[in-house]
C-alpha cells in the first residue's frame, strides 16, 4: 500500500516535472496574478528551493497580497505558515494539481526528534496555514504515512495533511491525500469564525478525514472513503465538525459527490466531534444536493464520537441528496432540512461578505 501511494504522487509530479525541464511550454497561473511574486523549483532554477524557505521570505502583513508559485515536483517537507503572512496565495506551476505535490509523513503518535514527546494531531499537519486571506490553487497537500509501516505505533494514527486556520481561507481545485484526519478545517481558536471555501477540490481518506470547526463550504468537491484491511464496521466517517459553541455556521457540502473504493456501506457520513478542551461544541453539518455512492451506509450514516454526546443532539441535516448512500429506510436516522432551513443553509449563507474569487 504504501509503495502504491507513494509511487503515484511520484509519478504525477514526475512526468510534469520532466515535461518543463524538457522546454514543453505550460502556461504559468502567475502571470494573471498582480503583486509580488516568489518561485520554488527543486531544481533551483527559482528564487528557492522550498516551500518553507520562500513562505519565510514574505513580509509580514503586507500592503500587497505575494504570491509564491510552485513548479511541477514532490516537496517532501513541513511548512508553517504564520498568522502574519496574510492574504498568500500559493500557486501551482500548471492547471493540474497532481503536478505539484507537498508531502511529508508524521503522525500523532510520531516521536519528535528532540525526545519532547510525539507530534499530536496538530503537530503532524505537512502544512499548516494560519493566515487569513490565504489561498491555494491546483495544489496537492498529502501526508503519506501508513498504519502498515509502523506497527509499533498502536495509537496516535491521525495523519494531517493540511491544518487550516485562517478566516477567507479559500482552495480552489485542490487535492488532500491521506488515511485518518487529512483535511483539518480549523480555526485559530474557539472565539474565532473562519469561514473556508473548498472549490471543486478532492479530499480522501478513512477515518474522519475532514474535521475541525471551521465554517467550511464544500461545493462541487469529490470526497472518497478508501478501503482499508479491517474486519469491524463501520470501516471510518467523512466528517467530524466540532463547530464551537458561539458559531452560527459549521460545514456545509455542496452538491458534491461521495465516492469509494470500499465495500458497499463500509463507511458513516458523519459523527460529531466533542473535544475535551471545548465540551461547549455544537458541531454542525449540513450534506445537500449532493450525490452518496454506495460507500455510505444508508441505513444509519451518524454515530457517536462518545456516547455523552449523541449525534442527534447537534445539527446534522440533509437536504435533496440522491444515489444508494441516500436512501432513506428510516427518516428518524436522517434529519431532513425544513423549506426554511434550505434557505438558509446555502454558501452564500456561510461565507457572509466574502465572495471568494474561483475559475
Amino acid at each position: 500500500m504504501s509503495t502504491t501511494r507513494r509511487g503515484a504522487l511520484l509519478a504525477g509530479a514526475g512526468a510534469a516535472l520532466s515535461l518543463a525541464l524538457a522546454g514543453r511550454a505550460h502556461a504559468d497561473p502567475a502571470d494573471r496574478h498582480a503583486g509580488p511574486r516568489l518561485r520554488v523549483a527543486p531544481d533551483g532554477s527559482g528564487d528557492f528551493t522550498t516551500v518553507q524557505a520562500a513562505v519565510d521570505a514574505v513580509p509580514d502583513r503586507p500592503g500587497t497580497p505575494w504570491t509564491i508559485v510552485l513548479a511541477p515536483g514532490v516537496y517532501r517537507e513541513t511548512v508553517q505558515i504564520p498568522e502574519s503572512k496574510t492574504g498568500l496565495t500559493l500557486l501551482g506551476g500548471t492547471g493540474d494539481p497532481r503536478d505539484t505535490v507537498i508531502v511529508h509523513d508524521n503522525a500523532a503518535g510520531t516521536p519528535r526528534p528532540d525526545g519532547s514527546g510525539t507530534y499530536g494531531t496538530s503537530g503532524s499537519a505537512t502544512v499548516t496555514a494560519r493566515p487569513d486571506g490565504f489561498t491555494a490553487r491546483r495544489i496537492t497537500f498529502a501526508n503519506d504515512w501508513l498504519r502498515a509501516d509502523h506497527p509499533e505505533i498502536t495509537g496516535g494514527t491521525q495523519a494531517v495533511a493540511i491544518k487550516v486556520m485562517g478566516d477567507r481561507s479559500l482552495f480552489d481545485r485542490c487535492r488532500f491525500l491521506g488515511h485518518q484526519d487529512t483535511l483539518y478545517a480549523d480555526t485559530r481558536h474557539a472565539s474565532l469564525t473562519a469561514r473556508q471555501f473548498f472549490h471543486r477540490c478532492y479530499a480522501e481518506g478513512d477515518v474522519d478525514f475532514v474535521f475541525g470547526r471551521a465554517t467550511a463550504v464544500f461545493h462541487g468537491c469529490e470526497l472518497r472513503t478508501l478501503d482499508r484491511d479491517a474486519d469491524f464496521r463501520p470501516y471510518g466517517f467523512v466528517f467530524a465538525p466540532s463547530t464551537a459553541g458561539g458559531t452560527r455556521y459549521g460545514y456545509l457540502a455542496h452538491r458534491c459527490r461521495l465516492t469509494t473504493t470500499a465495500p458497499d456501506g463500509a463507511y458513516k457520513l458523519a459523527r460529531p466531534w466533542v473535544p475535551s478542551s471545548d465540551p461547549t461544541a455544537r458541531p454542525s453539518l449540513v450534506v445537500r444536493d449532493s450525490l452518496l455512492g454506495a460507500g455510505i451506509d444508508a441505513r444509519a450514516p451518524y454515530a457517536n464520537m462518545r456516547e455523552q454526546y449523541p449525534w442527534q443532539g447537534f445539527f446534522f441535516r440533509e437536504h435533496a441528496n440522491r444515489g444508494p448512500g441516500a436512501a432513506v429506510t428510516d427518516p428518524a436516522e436522517r434529519p431532513r432540512l425544513t423549506a426554511a432551513e434550505a434557505a438558509e443553509h446555502t454558501p452564500a449563507a456561510y461565507l457572509g461578505d466574502w465572495r471568494p474569487a474561483v475559475r
